[in-house]
């Protein structure tokens, strides 16, 4: 009888309550080619070649460039972090750094790294290729910092806004000096955006950084084939245990296609299955559904810059004309719950007294003829091109939103584009409204309310894509993320979420139960509540 696990993590428990360029191709063998290329195993646990099937392609490989997941899915297998999550939590671990030390102020955290770390390339991990990894986004002047853009540095985490200065004090030592205390700063450093590079490969190349990484993580870089595998070796030099000889991160844009590779014992382990699919995998005795409640929100952005929807009646006028319980049952079916606010259920701090806007057709004409638009208005509602954990099927929610819409006389153009330059569109504010979503990158309320909502996050490339600029609900999440008061920053979440929801900036659509269904061989595959995918300590059932 096949295993079903649902894993309903309490995010909280573990939190320390304090995802466009480079994607050139280059030279691959096949998958098949490259499973006979891979060693043999020598152990029960050890060797095997695994095969993810995944929905899209990333985008590039230089983690501090790229912000979508499916980028992260190859970068956080090839790149460490000076800290990391034990794999299926949101608890904080040593990685490159075995240990650290904060000052009473928390303005000075010092990091002592691993001896005898080595990069792919063979060149050594110390700290000054931490200082090269960071400083490059964080300072100006720094010769290689023109080769971003630096998204999540930048503009998501405001890190430059945070971070004063990054020294070697040694070779092993590395001190980061704050301008401000940031209660969820370690945790921000176990983010992909922070993996430390090879400087040697980086300044060998620093255009085709990004589709040859070099890194000192579990995986060594092989081959990318665009838009359709990614090769992927052990490093047997790595500082902790990996089981796979090799991993192939293989791209089958459809669900069901991927649903039948897995059937056919193609790939291993696959990504967002449909949830029509989902009672005949359960059937299945070659499968385990590994399912958790998710770290995320799908949702509709609206651009606060561009008519109609700087007027908040208009925005308010659009959360009442889309039943998003008949999204949930076309869509997400059991997988999915309606999304009232901007964060997720199992992020501390998150508003339940908050009420939901109902689906009301008369109201939302109502607003609409208020804020002059009784006879309705055109728009457009773009739509992503690939599944993601909060959305698996945009386009499909596009058509339904599209034919809801109508009832209020809004007639909508369905719009889409390859998902890079969908991401880069969305970044410099060219859409009216966008759906686009997110995962939680580690644990705090911050990471989404501050990235994808804060003014700061509102200027290009733009982590907050509504373009919403607005100063109470800023303030009140900047005090939070200040202030090591768990219960104070939990009221000014709070509050903020009341702003948000008065406000409108989005039409909030679904919070979703993340499913991975891998073959019955696959062993201690746990699902990250961050939304990537690691294999390290996954081995294959002889």
């Amino acid at each position: 009888m096949k295993k079903l696990f649902l894993l309903v993590l309490v995010l909280a428990s573990f939190t320390g309550m304090a995802f466009a360029g480079g994607g050139s191709e280059s030279e691959a063998a096949a998958p098949a080619a490259a499973a006979e290329a891979a060693a043999p195993a020598t152990d029960d646990k050890a060797g095997g070649v695994l095969v993810f099937g995944r929905a899209g392609d990333s985008v590039g490989l230089d983690p501090a460039r790229e912000t979508d997941g499916e980028s992260f899915y190859a970068t956080h297998q090839i790149f460490d972090t000076l800290v990391e999550f034990k794999t299926g939590t949101t608890e904080i671990v040593p990685a490159l750094a075995t240990s650290w030390d904060v000052s009473d102020d928390n303005l000075t955290y010092t990091f002592h790294l691993r001896e005898g770390v080595k990069f792919h390339d063979g060149t050594p991990m110390n700290a000054d290729a931490v200082v090269f990894s960071l400083d490059r986004q964080l300072s100006e002047g720094h010769k290689y910092h023109e080769y971003g853009p630096w998204k999540y540095w930048l503009n998501y985490m405001g890190m430059s806004d945070i971070v004063g200065s990054i020294v070697a004090k040694d070779d092993l030592t590395v001190v980061f000096n704050l301008q401000k205390p940031e209660a969820p700063f370690i945790a921000n450093l176990a983010m992909d955006f922070a993996g430390i590079v090879s400087p040697t490969a980086f300044m060998a190349d620093p255009e085709g950084f990004s589709s040859n990484p070099v890194g000192t993580g579990p995986f060594k870089f092989v081959s990318w084939t665009k838009d359709s595998d990614i090769v992927l070796d052990r490093n047997d030099d790595y500082w902790e245990e990996v089981q796979l000889d090799r991993l192939i991160l293989k791209v089958i844009p459809d669900a069901t296609a991927r649903w039948l590779a897995l059937q056919k014992g193609e790939v291993d382990v696959i990504d967002f299955p449909a949830a029509d699919d989902l009672p005949a995998m359960a059937a299945d005795p070659d499968v385990e559904l590994i399912q958790q409640s998710g770290m995320n929100v799908g949702y509709l952005a609206l651009n606060n810059e561009k008519k109609p929807y700087d007027d908040k009646r208009v925005r308010q006028a659009m959360n009442y004309a889309i039943d998003r319980d008949e999204i949930i049952a076309a869509v997400y079916g059991s997988a999915g719950q309606v999304a009232k606010n901007p964060i997720p259920p199992n992020i501390w701090s998150y508003n339940d007294s908050i009420e939901a806007y109902p689906y009301d057709v008369n109201k939302a004409k109502a607003l609409l003829a208020e804020a002059g638009y009784a006879d309705g208005f055109k728009t457009e509602i773009w739509a992503m091109p690939v599944a993601r954990p909060y959305n698996p099927d945009a386009r499909k929610i596009a058509e339904i939103m599209q034919a809801q819409l109508a009832k209020i006389n809004v007639e909508v153009e369905i719009i889409s584009y390859e998902w890079g330059t969908y991401l880069d569109k969305c970044d410099f504010g060219e859409h009216q409204a966008a759906m686009l979503g997110w995962t939680g990158d580690n644990g705090d309320p911050d990471n989404f309310l501050w990235v994808l909502l804060s003014a700061p996050s509102a200027v290009p490339p733009a982590g907050n894509i509504a373009f919403w600029k607005n100063d109470e609900f800023t303030a009140l999440i900047k005090e939070a993320k200040e202030t090591a008061d768990v219960a104070k920053r939990t009221q000014l979440y709070m509050d903020a979420q009341v702003i948000f929801h008065e406000e409108a900036p989005w039409v909030t659509i679904a919070h979703s139960v993340v499913t991975v269904p891998v073959s019955s061989t696959v062993q201690n595959f746990k699902i990250s509540p961050t939304g990537t995918r690691v294999f390290k300590s996954v081995w294959l059932e002889k």
